[in-house]
């Protein structure tokens, strides 16, 4: 069979890759939808109110669809900066729009760096001439 008509008929190795992905990706939506929904209901419990279960199936998947977003923007970020994963500067610039989820982002980060172990610092070596010399002058006492 030659190569195109392989490709034609879906043999390439991409389809497969495909499937795994999206799999992996009706995995996490079920998985974000069943938090979803714990979260909705037990918030309308909390509040004495009563959500419909369509009402809640489309909370969830507003909220997926915003959180792929959200990564998305996060990865081109990140991109944007020269680095090949996201910190926490990407994630408070992805929040540019809600001055107050942005404040309350940059509060989380300097609690979270109060909260980090402090490394030593680090010395700095002598600077003192006498103590280093050029490698092509050597010093000799007399």
């Amino acid at each position: 069979m030659d190569p195109t008509a392989m490709e034609i008929i879906g043999y390439n190795g991409s389809d497969i890759d495909n499937e795994e992905d999206e799999e992996a990706t009706n995995h996490l939506r079920d998985r974000f939808r069943l938090s979803t929904i714990t979260i909705a209901e037990s918030e309308a419990k909390e509040n004495n109110m009563v959500i419909s279960q369509p009402v809640i199936g489309c909370i969830s998947d507003l909220a997926f669809k915003y959180a792929e977003q959200l990564a998305e923007d996060l990865e081109q970020f990140a991109h944007h900066a020269g680095r090949k994963s996201v910190n926490m500067n990407d994630v408070i610039l992805s929040a540019h729009r809600n001055k107050h989820l942005a404040d309350s982002l940059r509060l989380f980060s300097y609690d979270l760096k109060a909260k980090e172990p402090q490394s030593e610092k680090k010395r700095k070596k002598s600077s003192n001439k006498e103590d280093r010399a050029p490698p092509s002058l050597v010093h000799i006492d007399p």
